[in-house]
């Protein structure tokens, strides 16, 4: 089994004998723009080289990317992220860069998280006014025939997020998307925008602050309750409450849609999960907490589809100790990036990876394989927080949807995956709707 070890320091010839493509002036930039964005160059770059690939990346000079999962399991305990690669979610914080914490800043910070957001009990207090958000986009869209996924679908997670975490609603979830999107957009490509992108990104990062403060002056919640409790200042709250609602609307939202779309092409997977919820459900509309444990098609068609479009489709770290990867040695200040589309698209662990195959999730399929091989939030101190939350989430609005429509593509409507902070689809998922 290959390890991480430690090695001598300031070493850096066991990188630059790691596989990989030419160096380029530009840091990798116009490479990874050629292949239309970062998620798709990483599948290019361990398809031509292999699992592990030295390559450049702008902000990282010195980069490996790691798509097998016994040596993601040797790095997991890495808690150390790169200041440059995460320097675009600066603007959204105003106490400093909640992505890139300290490790010993970093741990409290995250235990008041889990506190939280990991809390059963906590859910299923939650979950009839999730039923009732999903619910009401059900009815909506009754009377829609087509409708766009992932608008509608971001728009019901940030709902939800608020419900949970925040103590409150939204008025306009519509226009929190699109303020999120111009921030993004803008700060993403800081250093290319013009003076009115930037007063645009700036408009749009006022008016997200406000809707945070309309929130939590609202009332209280179980969140900002453990965030006053692990001494956080008022600042540090405001920007946890920011982050988690633009990290929450984004992945649930996405993960929805795209399983949503997978069932549309498979038919015979669809109809496995309209059965169990005939099943489960009878006549009711929408299942209760406990009737998710007798949803494993459901949960199974949801875990595949994040497997074959995770919603964050990369991570990364940075090494504070020198240690060996695949017998290279690899020096403390390297950048480890994690291409966890190419990890779940990896034939040595995934059989005919780009097929639609839900019985990978049996109980049996999954305990064959390495812990890694499946990372859809990530791997070890800096996971997502939110990921036991996310699942809930997701398993109870496909329920609400599922029980009640059928989906069809609309035809011509092209489906092209893109990187858009998370993996989206570029002209959103558009669906016909028949009731069942």
């Amino acid at each position: 089994m290959r390890v991480a070890k430690r090695t001598r320091s300031g070493d850096r010839g066991g990188v630059r004998d790691i596989p990989g493509p030419p160096t380029q002036s530009d840091s990798g930039l116009s490479a990874i723009t050629a292949a239309g964005g970062l998620h798709a160059y990483q599948l290019d770059l361990h398809e031509r080289y292999g699992p592990l690939v030295r390559f450049q990346l702008p902000g990282a000079p010195s980069a490996v990317s790691v798509a097998d999962p016994v040596l993601l399991e040797a790095t997991a305990a890495v808690n150390s992220r790169s200041d440059r690669l995460f320097a675009f979610l600066e603007p959204l914080c105003e106490a400093g860069n909640l992505q890139t914490l300290p490790a010993d800043e970093h741990g409290p910070f995250r235990r008041a998280l889990l506190s939280v957001l990991a809390g059963r009990r906590s859910h299923e207090a939650h979950f009839p006014a999730f039923t009732a958000l999903a619910t009401d986009l059900a009815d909506r869209w009754a009377a829609a025939g087509e409708v766009a996924l992932q608008q509608d679908l971001s728009a019901l997670s940030l709902r939800m997020i608020c419900q949970y975490a925040l103590g409150g609603d939204i008025d306009d979830p519509a226009g929190v998307v699109s303020a999120f999107e111009t921030v993004l957009t803008v700060y993403l490509g800081r250093g290319h925008e013009s003076d009115d992108d930037l007063a645009r990104a700036e408009q749009a990062l006022a008016h997200l602050r406000a809707v945070v403060d309309g929130v939590l002056a609202a009332g209280g919640s179980d969140l900002v309750a453990a965030l006053v409790k692990a001494d956080m200042s008022a600042a540090r709250i405001r920007d946890t409450v920011l982050m988690i609602m633009l990290a929450a609307h984004h992945t649930t939202g996405v993960a929805v849609s795209w399983t949503l779309h997978l069932l549309a092409r498979h038919p015979d997977a669809a109809a496995r999960v309209a059965a169990e919820l005939d099943d489960v459900l009878g006549e009711r509309p929408a299942p209760s907490y406990a009737d998710l444990k007798r949803l494993p098609y459901l949960e199974m068609a949801l875990k595949e589809s994040m497997r074959l479009y995770p919603p964050g489709p990369y991570g990364a770290r940075e090494t504070t100790e020198d240690l060996t990867l695949g017998g290279h040695p690899i020096p403390a200040g390297t950048t480890i990036f994690y291409p966890f589309w190419a990890v779940h698209l990896n034939p040595e662990h995934w059989p005919d990876p780009h097929a639609f195959i839900p019985e990978r999730f049996t109980p049996e399929a999954s305990a064959g394989r390495p812990r890694f091989a499946y990372v859809p939030f990530g791997l070890g101190p800096r996971s997502c927080e939110g990921a036991s939350l996310a699942m809930v989430e997701a398993e109870l609005v496909l329920a609400v949807l599922l029980k009640r429509f059928r989906f069809e593509p609309v035809e011509g409507h092209p489906v092209v995956p893109v990187e858009r902070f998370v993996l989206w689809a570029e002209d959103d998922i558009r669906m016909r709707l028949t009731p069942r």
